[in-house]
């Protein structure tokens, strides 16, 4: 499966900007791929103000979405604000090229930033099946949650798409490996770059990481579109001579 990563700078509260400047990109994407990954809201920015950008799953940006998975014949998939029942939502949405959508409301609120005070969190993990592979699609502070990411659904693929700051990039390093060590999956960590209007700074380092933990690319500060590609075959050949899934803890998350 080749993936593309999209490492962008967003613009703050601006829906419509950042459209045109994903659209940009992702026009400049020239070979086939198979999925488009964009980061946490996308549209915005990670933003407290909900009410500033929020969209239903009948608006634009879903439209958009919709539109480019089919005319690039790939998926997509990214996060961005969505209203639904008076409630507020960080959704990833995962579009297929005909127009399917499959959602995973993030579970893990950035308590730090008011998150919790002004978003509904999820409840259900989401596994896709898409060209051959079962993919588990995360959002940014869930990185830190091992337990829920666990992988007890035979993944090939975990994806974080994340706003996650300069001043903790070690950390995002570090543990998009170990979730792809300890889960013997590939994981695809996408993350922004500039400066937000709270004052934060984001640096990318935007990676894809195979099953035993190595990087697949050298990681950037600046926007860029990585390219990369997946190997289930031998991912699954490795798991069988490790065996180390074989031995993981069982237990009931609540």
């Amino acid at each position: 499966m080749k993936t593309a990563l999209i490492q962008t700078e967003l613009s703050w509260e601006n829906p419509n900007e950042n459209k045109a400047l994903l659209q940009e990109k992702i026009n400049s994407i020239s070979q086939y791929v198979d999925l488009i990954v964009l980061p946490e809201m996308f549209t915005s920015g990670f933003t407290m103000n909900p009410k500033n950008v929020a969209q239903t799953m009948q608006g634009e940006t879903i439209s958009w979405l919709k539109e480019t998975a089919k005319n690039k014949n790939c998926a997509i998939t990214g996060s961005l604000v969505i209203e639904e029942n008076g409630n507020y939502f960080n959704r990833l949405v995962f579009v297929f090229p005909n127009g399917e959508i499959q959602i995973y409301d993030k579970r893990h609120l950035f308590t730090l930033a008011g998150e919790d005070k002004v978003y509904t969190s999820g409840k259900e993990k989401l596994i896709v099946e898409y060209k051959g592979y079962k993919i588990c699609p995360l959002i940014c502070y869930d990185l830190r949650f091992p337990a829920f990411a666990r992988n007890v659904e035979d993944y090939e693929v975990l994806i974080y798409v994340a706003n996650w700051p300069k001043p903790r990039v070690n950390a995002w390093d570090i543990l998009l490996k170990a979730r792809a060590i300890e889960n013997m999956c590939y994981v695809i960590g996408v993350n922004r770059v500039g400066i937000d209007n709270n004052n934060h700074e984001y640096i990318g380092h935007s990676q894809a990481v195979d099953f035993l933990g190595n990087e697949m690319f050298e990681t950037t500060e600046n926007e860029c579109v990585f390219i990369v590609e997946f190997d289930k075959n031998t991912m699954l050949k490795t798991r069988e001579k490790l065996g180390f899934l074989n031995d993981k803890d069982n237990f009931i998350l609540i």
